[in-house]
């Protein structure tokens, strides 16, 4: 591959970076620069192509260990016994809010990947759900949050998000988007509901991740080259760094502001996905 070649990974590790933990559709964004700035069909063949956009999701994961390694690590010799229980149980949720996408995405991932990755789908769900972070923020903006910690989200809470999670396997709706709309309407805070759509995250990509490698490798019987294999860690390294940087910027935002900016966002790009692929690929 060329520099051009090897520009445009590093550019995809950082829109993956960024807009992970954003709720605006990592998906959408890679998807419409797959479609703007095409790989070297050498490399990028379709079947890596839809691969590499997930896998790289790896790199932002790892950010998300790292930065909240403390908080999340129930052995740690810094916590007493009662923070350590505490921890265990953060898990026991957060595994359960994971457990229904896994349980509906898992069957139908396929059926998903045939019938509803559509540029019009996904524009229509960052244009709905973007009107719906906004409705959803000028309702709760005079109310008080009820759930401030983490320590604070009971069971059901974490079975109400997780089930909102299932909404997030037709593309453009976004895993954290619908995560965060969740968490909101029954009351969690708003950097309470990004802290824990970050966690939920750990377990959702790494199954993701696992599953769409496990199909290429095993069921298609595909074997990557070296340079697809470099062009993975490449991607992946340049997301953990970038997402390093975001998840804070992101956390530090919230204390001051609310989401819609990102339902504004959403909308706008929505339409643009519209307008591009109607006069460009149509």
């Amino acid at each position: 591959m060329g520099f051009l070649q090897w520009l445009r990974v590093v550019i995809l590790g950082i829109v993956e970076g960024i807009t992970e933990w954003l709720p605006i559709s990592s998906t959408g964004h890679l998807q419409l620069m797959n479609r703007i700035w095409p790989g070297d069909p050498a490399v990028f063949t379709p079947a890596f192509t839809s691969m590499f956009d997930v896998i790289i999701q790896l790199g932002a994961i790892l950010a998300v260990i790292t930065t909240y390694f403390h908080k999340l690590n129930p052995v740690s010799s810094y916590k007493t016994s009662e923070q350590k229980k505490g921890t265990w149980l953060l898990w026991a949720k957060i595994l359960i809010a994971s457990l229904p996408a896994a349980i509906v995405g898992i069957p139908l991932d396929d059926w998903i990947d045939a019938h509803l990755d559509s540029p019009w789908i996904m524009a229509s769900m960052l244009i709905f759900y973007g009107a719906v972070f906004i409705v959803v923020e000028l309702i709760r903006r005079k109310k008080e949050p009820t759930i401030t910690r983490t320590a604070d989200l009971t069971f059901k809470a974490a079975v109400i998000i997780g089930c909102a999670q299932i909404l997030a396997l037709v593309p453009g709706t976004s895993r954290s988007g619908i995560t965060i709309i969740a968490a909101l309407l029954i009351g969690v805070s708003r950097s309470i509901s990004a802290e824990f759509t970050f966690f939920v995250a750990i377990p959702v990509m790494l199954g993701a991740s696992a599953l769409k490698f496990f199909k290429y490798v095993f069921v298609d019987n595909i074997r990557m080259t070296g340079v697809q294999w470099i062009v993975l860690v490449v991607a992946s390294a340049v997301a953990y760094a970038v997402s390093m940087l975001v998840i804070r910027a992101v956390m530090k935002f919230l204390k001051k502001h609310d989401f819609i900016p990102f339902g504004i966002y959403r909308i706008v790009f929505g339409v643009v996905i519209i307008l591009v692929f109607a006069l460009f690929f149509h």
